[in-house]
């Protein structure tokens, strides 16, 4: 009998590269989006087909914020596993709406799983958190496992809820419930307003002559960039264990946002230079400032260095990744450019 999975927050990035993954695995997958005036589901598009022909992915609506809509997903669908992929993702955006961040990314987590303990032991399900490095903040790296959380932004704090009410929910009721601390993972599909994606896209722009200038903040912050397809892999080999675990998942090196834009350049030929230092320093190209420092894009409370030690999941899961950032960003500019 083919295994069930329940995803919500199917239609963002990491929530297409699973589902893709599932059906290669042959599940049945059901997917969980809101209800918006716009379509949001480009990054699933190729693999949703019309609901009146033999399919194994299906589209629910349904809400994070909505108790009755997950209940009544889950004990209809009767999935083996769920993957709570869904939240408010942008650490920025987090400091504007940190209620709503809070109520979506912590109580969304504590929703599921207490609608788990409810449909139980009907329904055994395996539970997925993900988790994210940005709960460590300002913890000096390398980050593993075995690291004191230092959460620096709402989106941190209501990650760090959620992979502590994933723990207790394990310990106290024996619900299969693991984390997945995932450091920055980016990819084609990577939305829009993050500011990997921002960078390959206005730069491809600019040389095209269709842009002038781009706008960042902190081009000194230190990140861990995987790709989301070699990710998703290591979510589903956790939900493949006998016993449920915690666990980091990243590539152990790291990169300034400065050394990213310095990538990205050179693999689309544009010698750049640069001058000025602090909030007056400025990226140049053909002897025209292409971006600038813009304080507005600094957060509140910056995390400066992040970098995930993954040797229990080498060892564990018998995970590494297998793209390094050069193919990351590859991937980045050729699906932007075509």
């Amino acid at each position: 009998m083919k295994k069930k999975a329940l995803i919500f927050g199917v239609t963002g990035q990491d929530g297409s590269y699973l589902a893709r993954l599932l059906l290669k695995k042959n599940y049945i997958v059901h997917g969980v989006k809101r209800k918006s005036s716009s379509l949001n589901t480009s990054r699933i598009d190729k693999i949703y087909i019309d609901p009146h022909t033999k399919t194994s992915f299906y589209l629910h609506y349904g809400d994070l914020i909505d108790f009755s809509s997950i209940i009544k997903l889950i004990s209809e669908i009767k999935p083996n596993e769920i993957y709570n992929l869904a939240a408010q993702s942008h650490v920025a955006v987090s400091f504007k709406i940190p209620e709503y961040t809070s109520d979506v990314n912590s109580l969304g987590a504590l929703r599921i799983l207490e609608a788990i303990k409810i449909l139980r032991p009907k329904l055994k399900i395996k539970y997925y958190q993900a988790g994210s490095s940005e709960m460590f903040g300002k913890t000096k790296p390398p980050q593993n496992e075995s690291s004191n959380f230092y959460p620096r932004s709402p989106y941190a704090i209501s990650k760090v809820f959620a992979h502590w009410i994933t723990i207790n929910y394990r310990e106290a009721y024996g619900i299969f419930a693991c984390n997945g601390i995932l450091f920055n993972h980016e990819s084609p599909f990577r939305g829009e307003t993050f500011v990997t994606k921002k960078i390959v896209d206005t730069l491809i722009q600019i040389k095209k002559g269709n842009k002038k200038i781009l706008y960042l903040g902190n081009l000194y912050s230190k990140r861990d960039w995987g790709h989301a397809e070699d990710y998703v892999i290591a979510i589903w080999k956790m939900m493949q264990r006998k016993k449920a675990d915690d666990f980091v998942i990243a590539t152990g090196k790291q990169h300034t946002v400065k050394k990213f834009i310095e990538i990205v350049a050179k693999k689309l030929n544009m010698e750049i230079k640069w001058k000025g230092k602090g909030l007056a320093e400025k990226c140049m190209w053909k002897k025209k400032i292409i971006i600038k420092i813009d304080k507005r894009y600094f957060r509140p409370t910056e995390v400066d260095s992040l970098r995930g030690d993954f040797k229990k999941a080498k060892t564990h899961l018998r995970w590494k990744p297998k793209k390094n950032i050069e193919l990351l960003v590859n991937s980045m500019i050729k699906d932007s450019q075509s």
